[in-house]
C-alpha cells in the first residue's frame, strides 16, 4: 500500500460517515472551535482543491490572508463560501478525488508549493491524511460515532515525529534527536522513530502521540510517557509546531 491508497482509505472512512449524516448533524457544532460539522468538510474541499492548483502549476493555492494567520485565513475562507451540506458534500468528494489523481501523476521529485513551505507529493498526501484523520475526530467525537484508529496512523506518527528536532530548534534548546517507540492501534505491534541512542525518548499508543500532534489531547492527558533531557519538552512543543 502507498500513501495515496491509505490517503483514499482514510477519506473513503469520512465520506461513509458523513453519508450517514442528518440535517441536524451536518448543522451541528463540530470539535473545531466555531465551525459546524458541514464548516470542516468545506475547509477540507478547499484544501483539495488547492492540492489540485498546485499539483496542476498554479502556485501556492493556500496561503494565509496579509496579516492573518493560517487559521484565520482558513476561517475567513469558510465563512465566505458557506452553502448547503449537500453542496458542501458533493464538493467534498469532488476535490479529494481529484486532488488524489493530481497527487498520483505529479513527478514524486518536485516540490509543490504548500502553506508554508514546498512539500513532494508524498510528503503532502501525508499531510492530507494526517487533516482528513484529524477533522474525522472533530466530526465523530461530538456526534458520538464511532471512529476507530487504524494502522494508517502509522504516517501521522511518522509525520509528527519529524517535527521534533525542529521544534526543540524553534525553543531555544537546540535541534536534538528524539526516538519514539509507540504502540500501534492493534496493542501489540511498535512503531519505532528516530536513532535507537537518542538521549531523549517519547514512549506509549501511538493514538494519543497523534492527537498531541493535531492539538485534540494536552500532553498531561495523552498518558505517554517522556524520559531524558529533551523527551518532556519535546512533548511539549509538538503540538504547537507539528505539520
Amino acid at each position: 500500500m502507498t500513501i495515496f491508497d491509505d490517503l483514499t482509505a482514510e477519506q473513503d472512512r469520512l465520506e461513509g460517515l458523513l453519508a450517514g449524516l442528518d440535517e441536524a448533524q451536518w448543522t451541528s457544532p463540530s470539535g473545531a472551535e466555531g465551525w459546524t460539522v458541514a464548516d470542516v468538510v468545506l475547509h477540507l474541499a478547499q484544501s483539495e482543491e488547492g492540492v489540485t492548483a498546485t499539483a496542476a502549476g498554479a502556485g501556492a493555492a493556500i496561503r494565509p490572508a496579509d496579516g492573518l494567520s493560517v487559521d484565520e485565513s482558513m476561517d475567513r475562507l469558510v465563512r465566505a463560501e458557506r452553502t448547503s451540506p449537500e453542496q458542501v458534500f458533493r464538493r467534498w468528494r469532488e476535490a479529494r478525488r481529484a486532488a488524489v489523481a493530481a497527487l498520483r501523476s505529479a513527478d514524486p521529485g518536485r516540490p509543490l508549493l504548500w502553506v508554508e513551505a514546498p512539500l513532494k507529493p508524498a510528503t503532502l498526501a501525508t499531510t492530507r491524511l494526517a487533516e482528513h484523520w484529524a477533522h474525522g475526530l472533530d466530526i465523530a467525537g461530538p456526534l458520538g460515532l464511532a471512529f476507530a484508529d487504524t494502522e494508517r496512523l502509522r504516517h501521522v506518527a511518522w509525520l509528527a515525529h519529524r517535527t521534533l528536532p525542529y521544534a526543540l530548534a524553534l525553543t531555544g534548546a537546540g535541534e536534538h534527536p528524539v526516538s519514539c517507540a509507540l504502540t500501534a492501534p492493534d496493542g501489540t505491534t511498535a512503531w519505532r522513530y528516530g536513532p535507537d541512542d537518542a538521549e531523549s525518548a517519547i514512549t506509549g499508543p501511538a493514538g494519543a502521540f497523534c492527537r498531541v500532534a493535531a492539538q485534540r489531547l494536552s500532553p498531561a492527558e495523552s498518558g505517554l510517557r517522556t524520559t531524558g533531557p529533551y523527551g518532556a519538552t519535546a512533548l511539549e512543543v509538538l503540538r504547537t509546531y507539528a505539520a
